[in-house]
């Protein structure tokens, strides 16, 4: 299993973290699982070496002792010997999920962690299932913070909220716009601008590109957010900031990643996956995907990054509110 079971996790694969876990500790059990599944293969069989024994020679009636040569195991390579084969594996994370939230989170191993840089320099979305619950403020935006405030939401509607939703996708699709450093006057950013592929050429505030209301029954909502750039705390905040434009309050319940990228739910191995067959198996299945989708979502890019200009500080400054990124226009 040894070296051929190494050359097999050479790649990304996806995993679903559940809330309460911190993603160290969750790459550290995968690191764990994937040690013990490379050391417990069958080790192969010792090598013969030749050895002179001392014995009896067998016509001689006097008990003559001479050298006979013999092959016997070599225990260099012996487990009990030489201890474990592999000690270390380098797992790297992508976007990071913090322990409250749950999801897609993507690993890579071996030179897949470099695949993890290509997905970051992709700007990908993601997509989040984000649960939100009208009447109450708390320190922290989440559900069993500090409670702040408590305000009635009957006068909240599906129409209202949706009304709200609209106006902060549409703001943040203008940043989009800019952030993406652009020239919209040019064949080439039209053509990028019908395929979809407009995305920040650099580190940029979030910028949500698509969010809408699934499921509103009051005081409970759920909102499916598309957007690139985020944190779960941010995302907390938007379901804060909703429930002040609302003339009420919300605090958000759960921050679950259904999408990542290229990888998705259908893609994330289940706690009880966490072994190397599974994760070996998730590796070759996802390896033409990614290699196509990291090319198709690269290539647009090459040759057109330009970088930012004194008038265009991409992390100089933060967006003061979810509902409206800042944008720093070029001079």
């Amino acid at each position: 299993m040894g070296s051929a079971g190494l050359a097999r996790l050479q790649g990304l694969f996806a995993v679903y973290k559940p809330p309460g876990l911190k993603w160290k500790h969750l790459r550290d059990t995968v690191e764990l699982q994937l040690l013990k599944g490379l050391n417990a293969g069958k080790p192969s069989a010792p090598k013969q070496r030749v050895r002179f024994l001392l014995g009896p020679v067998e016509s001689s009636k006097e008990k003559e002792l001479t050298l006979t040569a013999n092959r016997v195991p070599t225990l260099i390579n012996h487990p009990l010997v030489r201890g474990l084969a592999f000690t270390s594996l380098k797992v790297g994370v992508g976007h990071r999920l913090d322990s409250q939230a749950s999801g897609v989170l993507v690993l890579g191993v071996g030179h897949g962690c470099g695949l993890l840089t290509d997905m970051y320099n992709a700007h990908l979305t993601k997509d989040y299932a984000v649960r939100g619950l009208l009447g109450k403020a708390t320190d922290d935006f989440c559900e069993d913070g500090r409670l702040v405030e408590k305000t009635t939401y009957d006068h909240v509607t599906r129409e209202k909220l949706d009304r709200i939703l609209a106006v902060i996708q549409g703001s943040h699709q203008k940043a989009l716009v800019t952030y993406s450093n652009l020239d919209l006057q040019t064949q080439e950013a039209y053509e990028m601008a019908v395929s979809g592929v407009i995305r920040p050429m650099n580190k940029s505030p979030m910028l949500i590109t698509g969010i809408r209301c699934l499921q509103f029954a009051p005081p409970e909502f759920l909102l499916e957010v598309q957007c690139m750039h985020e944190t779960q705390k941010q995302l907390r905040r938007l379901v804060h900031e909703i429930g002040l434009e609302l003339k009420s309050t919300a605090v958000c319940t759960q921050v679950r990643r259904t999408r990542d990228g290229f990888f998705t739910l259908d893609d994330a191995l289940l706690r009880t996956q966490w072994d190397l067959p599974s994760i070996q198996g998730a590796i070759q299945a996802a390896a033409p995907r990614v290699a196509a989708e990291l090319e198709k979502s690269l290539r647009p890019w090459l040759g057109t990054q330009e970088p930012p200009g004194s008038g265009q500080p991409w992390d100089s400054k933060r967006p003061h509110s979810a509902l409206e990124p800042e944008s720093h226009v070029g001079h």
